[in-house]
């Protein structure tokens, strides 16, 4: 119960949208028992300067405590004598969805109590649940072994160290998200479980976020596109589609390409391809025979029973239907609803109508200040910057460069050129291994103009003149090209949330002068309203 109190009191729990609530703090917890010198309150102290890390607070609590003269039991004015289990269990699947950690503490008078904590790796390596229970951990640890019904689960003593380490990580993950993970019994047995996580050895080592390159992810499709699972799949599509298949293993759920469950599945189709990845139905339909290729491959790689491979094809089965129904629904009508959702959401935190709209145009020149001086001159006609720019990839650039050019003078103007320029240079010269790769010109231009005709609102779904289908079909290309112009960006250091088809471009350089004339009225208005 102390440790729900303590919960609520934590700094973590804030709402990052409303910067001004007003919460109530562990030291006004503290006061309000040590101004009212109950028996009830003297145990909560106890339990508080035991739990708490704040030493300041708990030498506070001590000194109150030598006023009192309540009798308590001995486990709980001794907590500080509590002894760790030597043993940690995990038990694990093979499919890799999350794992259970079990840990136990003997209190000093004898009494055990355990907890059991979720690592959940599906969402990133976080806990999302836990709980303590008044029984030894050995009792808790047998009750979880009945649980096992299969040889693709295990149930194993692991290092205390490294167990310490992996549950205080996602801990810290799991506090970073929003809304919260929670369940009955997380995150009010918080304070509780890292009172015993800190019995545990330091010197713990967490497993790394593997940071996936290009040319790994591009390895990985490679295999599967020459295994007999994948060599019927082989096409320009199905080739982009499974880039963003592996943005999404690598970057998000469990960062292993390799690893595929039915939650993956529901993960995959229910919700991130649906709302990260913006094409045409008839494009993205092709997905789910696709994956379920990959599942084969995958499983098959990786040595998984049949059984659950046939469980995992299907999710897929189950899930396709709703699939179907999403990205055959007005879904830029549901991401504007989105953004309207978290216009109010910033608006209850505070902001005022103006307020919000400054800072959300802002992010188009890269910042407030650019924003009041900003201007609607029309950008120059200008050559391709090449200094900086190695030798060796500048027939590869040239190559964009000569595409780009052509769509510009064909479906745009100067500006637009220009602004491809620029943007082109820019990605060029820094990170060259981008074009160092073997990867299609017509491809690369596509994507540049994309991002350029996108964040300008000249194409795409902020224009009623020219649709992105378009704009791509000027370079003969069905589909998407949203990773390759993913990699562009963070090639030239700019913001990558460009999943809902709202680009920032971040620099009024890369801005076309009717661009810049519309966030300058917008910002007008908003001063004047404000």
């Amino acid at each position: 119960m102390v440790s729900g109190l303590l919960e609520v009191t934590d700094p973590r729990n804030r709402d990052p949208f409303a910067v001004k609530e007003q919460r109530p703090g562990l030291g006004d917890l503290v006061e309000s028992f040590v101004g009212t010198p109950y028996a009830e309150t003297t145990a909560a102290l106890f339990v508080i300067r035991a739990l708490t890390t704040d030493e300041v607070m708990a030498a506070r609590i001590s000194r109150e405590l030598e006023t009192r003269r309540h009798p308590l039991p001995s486990w709980l004015t001794c907590l500080d004598q509590a002894r760790l289990d030597p043993d940690v269990w995990f038990m694990t699947h093979v499919l890799g969805d999350g794992d259970d950690y079990l840990i136990g503490v003997t209190l000093p008078s004898g009494e055990q109590l355990s907890a059991l904590v979720y690592v959940d790796h599906n969402l990133g390596t976080v806990v999302k649940d836990a709980f303590v229970v008044p029984e030894p951990l050995e009792d808790l640890a047998i009750k979880m072994g009945t649980l096992i019904d299969d040889a693709d689960q295990s149930l194993t003593r692991t290092d205390p160290a490294t167990a310490r380490a992996v549950i205080e990580a996602a801990i810290s993950s799991g506090a970073q998200l929003y809304p919260p993970l929670t369940s009955d019994g997380w995150p009010m047995c918080r304070p509780l479980v890292e009172w015993m996580l800190r019995m545990m050895p330091a010197g713990g080592a967490a497993p790394d976020w593997k940071e996936w390159s290009a040319e790994e992810t591009t390895a990985v499709a490679a295999e599967f596109f020459a295994s007999r699972f994948g060599a019927a799949f082989d096409d320009d599509e199905r080739r982009t589609l499974l880039e963003s298949v592996l943005w999404f293993c690598t970057g998000y759920a469990t960062g292993d390409p390799w690893r595929w469950s039915p939650v993956t599945v529901e993960m995959l189709l229910a919700d991130w391809f649906p709302r990260k990845v913006i094409a045409e139905p008839s494009y993205l339909a092709k997905l789910p025979d696709l994956v379920r290729a990959y599942i084969r491959y995958c499983h098959d790689r990786n040595d998984i029973r049949a059984d659950l491979t046939t469980e995992t094809l299907a999710a897929v089965d189950q899930h396709e239907p709703e699939y179907a129904q999403l990205i055959h629904s007005d879904r830029q009508q549901a991401m504007a609803g989105l953004a309207e959702a978290l216009l109010a959401t910033e608006r209850l935190g505070g902001l005022s109508d103006s307020e919000w709209t400054l800072e959300y145009i802002a992010r188009d020149v890269g910042g407030l200040d650019t924003l009041m001086v900003l201007d609607d001159l029309p950008l120059p006609d200008e050559t391709l910057d090449w200094q900086g720019i190695p030798e060796e990839i500048r027939p590869a650039v040239g190559a964009i460069l000569e595409l780009c050019d052509g769509c510009a003078e064909e479906l745009f103007d100067v500006e637009h050129r220009t602004a491809m320029r620029r943007f082109l240079s820019r990605a060029a010269r820094n990170d060259p291994k981008v074009f160092a790769r073997k990867g299609s010109p017509v491809r690369g231009a596509a994507a540049v103009a994309w991002v350029i005709t996108t964040g300008n609102r000249t194409a795409g779904v902020w224009s009623a003149a020219l649709t992105a289908k378009d704009l791509l079909a000027h370079f003969g290309i069905n589909g998407s090209v949203s990773d390759r112009a993913g990699t562009l960006m963070r090639a030239a250091g700019m913001s990558t949330r460009h999943a809902t088809s709202s680009i920032e471009l971040g620099d009024p350089g890369l801005l076309v002068s009717a661009r810049r004339k519309k966030l300058m009225e917008t910002r007008d208005n908003a001063l004047a309203n404000g």
